[in-house]
């Protein structure tokens, strides 16, 4: 009878080693991941600008690269003298841009191309804070030997506090967003997990169009009309936050 109990005890052994250790009552340490909502808002503020920037400049062609930067640096000297009167202390005038290129002959049949001329190109940037002297500045450059108007720019010169109040009204929405939706799901917000700004965007730079650029050749006989209008700032905000009921 002993013998029989000895070997009983034996053959049930191996099934307990052969268990998995999950078996054995092992508990898991990581934490539920509490359910949530993401949203996203942006704002826009508009506001007035203080100031304007313009770009404009030379373009001379001559057959030698010193005649062509010659007639460019007379020109672009002229231009800023003219400049200068109207802006006096009120304003800033920059060089932004300059190059001398050689201008290429390509023959019909192919070949070694032959430089023919060089090209100089001479570009300022104008920053005045007086708006209504826009129109006054584009007049003097293109009365002075100024061929080529680039950009137009309305800006803010600190758009900080704009930035600020355009941050808060886009995360204020968010928030608004999540608990709304929580809400429609018979939800409530818990906390906010996450908040992230996703970038500042200002309104892109007006450019200067052809339209304007012949009225302002034409100075003498209408000033160029220049219309600052607004300029926006807008902000966006990622938001994350925890649900529950």
């Amino acid at each position: 009878m002993l013998g029989k109990t000895s070997f009983l005890v034996l053959a049930v052994l191996p099934a307990l080693f052969l268990l998995p250790v999950s078996a054995v009552g092992q508990t898991s340490t990581q934490p539920a991941q509490p359910a949530s909502i993401q949203v996203t808002a942006t704002a826009i503020i508009t506001a007035k600008p203080d100031q304007a920037h313009i770009e404009v400049g030379v373009v001379t062609q001559s057959a030698t690269a010193q005649s062509a930067t010659l007639d460019n640096a007379q020109r672009v000297d002229a231009t800023i003298t003219a400049i200068r009167k109207i802006l006096g202390s009120g304003g800033e005038i920059k060089t932004i841009g300059y190059s001398v290129r050689p201008v290429y002959r390509y023959p019909k049949e192919g070949g070694v191309p032959s430089i023919t001329g060089y090209t100089a190109s001479n570009i300022i940037q104008v920053s005045i804070n007086d708006l209504v002297g826009v129109g006054r500045v584009i007049d003097a450059a293109t009365a002075s030997g100024t061929n080529t108007i680039q950009r137009l720019e309305f800006v803010l010169k600190d758009d900080q506090a704009v930035q600020l109040q355009a941050l808060a009204e886009a995360a204020a929405k968010a928030k608004a967003k999540a608990q709304a939706i929580a809400s429609a799901l018979g939800l409530r917000v818990v906390r906010i997990l996450r908040a992230e700004e996703q970038g500042g965007y200002s309104a892109p730079p007006r450019p200067m169009n052809e339209r304007v650029f012949a009225m302002a050749a034409d100075a003498a006989a209408q000033p160029t009309p220049v219309e600052p209008g607004t300029v926006e700032i807008r902000a966006t905000v990622a938001l994350t936050v925890e649900v529950g009921l």
